[in-house]
């Protein structure tokens, strides 16, 4: 059977990095109540498997339906942008295409930091949401797994993930390149969520000792702070440790700036100048700041891992996870094949077993009552050899199970639905 055939019922659609700037990916960006809606409304269609792929470089929606028109104005619905502007930075995938994205997504070949290490979490974040929204039907669910272990495949069979691969690396290691070292810099974080204590880690472990971390639950930041043994501040305070910072990092899931140039008042325009980075989508350092004279700002479209040394090892694995994902891909099909025969066989099993009934109640009357039972269940096993014989002759045709249902069908005068 033709793959494309087989998969047709599959398509992705979303915004991402690839063709969206930063202020489009911005008004496409979902909280989770707006992921949780959405699926909501893909569900009240009548579709029964989706989920929401998001990350800070991309908002995609994949589903088991060939409705590309009706998934892009749901998508649409529920973000802030407009469907003119998905049309023009926007992409639709269909059948294996959207089948092979999603494997790429998950092992990082399709992120800006190539072999990110988060995009798996987020990506499981993804399919955990689905099932909460029951929205994960036997398909979905099959490639999730098959996804799992190509990730994980990719990480124990190739060297993809080497340099701890990821946005918050990135950015330090960018800030390394623009200082020098940052040894006796003063760092300030803003964030200690899952990004915040990522950036946190490989800032100590680049060599970083003057480090404040800010947050707007202030516990999390001492939690945080006291893992790493770094400084923690009030969030109050915030412009006061901006001004005293070399270096500011900030991460957070807030929907606004955190950062505008009014908390740079207290900063000296005439001193060294300040490098910010801003990890969040949508940005939490407002794009005014870079007007000011003192401040190099880099945004999430800034940032690249090219410079990284580790960079030409894992751009040298890609063929290496393309062959795991084309392994994984392939088995995934040879097991939606055998799905779509299973109506059949239980049509068949169902036939037989009827008629295996029918011949036994009419001869129950010449039977002993004290062989009956070795009699049905003689006669079950008969008809269970049979139907084993028919699987199998399925399995080994496989590439041809159409036709080969479809005789099976016509024969015995059974449907398939």
């Amino acid at each position: 059977m033709d793959n494309s055939i087989l998969l047709e019922k599959f398509t992705v659609i979303g915004i991402n990095h690839h063709l969206a700037d930063l202020a489009t990916r911005e008004r496409f960006s979902m909280v989770a109540g707006q992921q949780r809606s959405l699926l909501e409304d893909v569900r009240g269609h009548g579709i029964k498997g989706a989920m929401v792929i998001s990350t800070c470089n991309r908002t995609e929606l994949f589903a088991t339906t060939s409705d590309a028109e009706l998934l892009s104005i749901l998508f649409v619905k529920h973000a802030s942008g407009s469907l003119a502007e998905f049309q023009e930075f926007g992409f639709i995938k269909h059948g294996e295409h959207a089948i092979r994205h999603v494997y790429r997504v998950a092992v990082g070949l399709e992120a800006q930091i190539l072999g990110d290490l988060q995009i798996i979490k987020q990506v499981k974040e993804a399919y955990r949401a689905s099932i909460d929204a029951n929205m994960c039907d036997a398909v979905l669910h099959r490639l999730m797994q098959s996804v799992s272990r190509a990730h994980k495949r990719s990480r124990n069979e190739t060297t993809l993930g080497v340099g701890a691969a990821s946005t918050a690396y990135a950015a330090v290691q960018m800030a390394k390149q623009y200082f020098g070292s940052l040894s006796g810099k003063n760092i300030l974080l803003v964030g200690a969520g899952k990004i915040g204590k990522v950036t946190c880690k490989n800032l100590v472990s680049s060599g970083a000792s003057k480090v404040t971390i800010i947050n707007r639950n202030f516990g999390k930041a001492e939690r945080l702070g006291s893992r790493f043994a770094v400084n923690v501040a009030l969030m109050k305070n915030i412009d006061i440790e901006i001004a005293k910072a070399d270096l500011v990092i900030v991460a957070t899931g807030a929907l606004h700036a955190v950062i505008n140039t009014g908390h740079m008042d207290l900063c000296d325009p005439d001193g060294s100048p300040k490098l910010m980075i801003d990890l969040s989508v949508p940005r939490n350092i407002s794009s005014e700041v870079s007007d000011l004279d003192f401040v190099h700002l880099i945004n999430m479209d800034m940032l690249s891992d090219t410079l990284d040394e580790t960079f030409r090892e894992r751009k040298a694995n890609i063929p290496l996870v393309e062959n795991i994902l084309d392994e994984e891909f392939t088995a995934f099909c040879t097991w939606m094949k055998e799905l779509k025969v299973v109506p059949t066989i239980k049509a068949l099993n169902n036939k037989f077993d009827s008629i295996r009934k029918q011949e036994l109640a009419r001869f129950r009357h010449k039977i002993n009552e004290d062989t009956i039972a070795d009699v049905d269940h003689l006669t079950q096993r008969i008809v269970n050899k049979i139907i084993a014989h028919s699987i199998e002759h399925l399995r080994e045709n496989r590439d041809n199970t159409e036709e080969v249902t479809r005789i099976l069908q016509e024969m015995y005068k059974i449907s398939g639905e």
